[in-house]
């Protein structure tokens, strides 16, 4: 990942074909689950030679983490931040966010996420998550709500509840997804709200 954010700096060229790549993958997982879609399908959706694939990554794994990061954004942005003060009907509110997001995207999440899907997306997704949470509850006990990036590609120091949720809701989430969703978003929140509203105090800190 590394060397292609390095790449973006560098070309516009190398952008577009990057962007082209990611667009021809997001289509063929509409169609077939990841492990079935090639090197050589991404190519040639994307209008490129298989070197010119090889140029920018190195299977298409790595493709699949690229291709998902801004939408794995949106869905770790959706998720309930462990120690928020938000008032229940806001909780709810964040969690029918996070799972008509996945139902909105279902086959793209069902197939990085599955069980036949990619390692490093599934783990990439549960940093950013644990990320997310440990900042949530830090602006919780520091009474900080002013809205500031978040960086997901910091090292934290171990936090358990953080972990534990992120965990849990993508957990959840995946079961949800491979079940073919059978209940709705809003049936999802309802089930999840309680859960999460019983591991944590007001203050952020995990019940005793």
């Amino acid at each position: 990942m590394a060397h292609e954010r390095n790449s973006e700096l560098s070309d516009p060229r190398v952008r577009r074909t990057q962007a082209a790549l990611r667009r021809a993958l997001i289509d063929l997982v509409q169609d077939r689950d990841l492990p079935r879609i090639s090197v050589a399908d991404v190519a040639e959706r994307a209008g490129v030679s298989r070197s010119t694939f090889y140029d920018h990554y190195r299977d298409v794994h790595e493709l699949a983490e690229a291709a998902c990061t801004a939408m794995i954004d949106d869905l770790v942005e959706a998720i309930p931040n462990p120690g928020t003060k938000d008032t229940p009907d806001t909780t709810t509110e964040t969690l029918l966010t996070f799972f008509a997001h996945l139902a909105e995207h279902a086959r793209l999440y069902r197939g990085v996420l599955g069980p036949q899907g990619s390692a490093r997306v599934i783990d990439h997704v549960r940093r950013r998550a644990t990320v997310a949470g440990y900042v949530g509850a830090r602006r919780a006990t520091t009474g900080d709500d002013a809205p500031s990036p978040v960086d997901y590609t910091a090292r934290i120091p171990h936090d358990v509840p953080a972990a534990f949720t992120a965990g849990a809701l993508i957990g959840v989430a995946t079961d949800w997804l491979e079940h073919g969703c059978p209940c709705s978003p809003a049936e999802m929140a309802a089930l999840t709200r309680p859960l999460l509203v019983a591991l944590y105090r007001r203050d952020g800190r995990p019940t005793a």
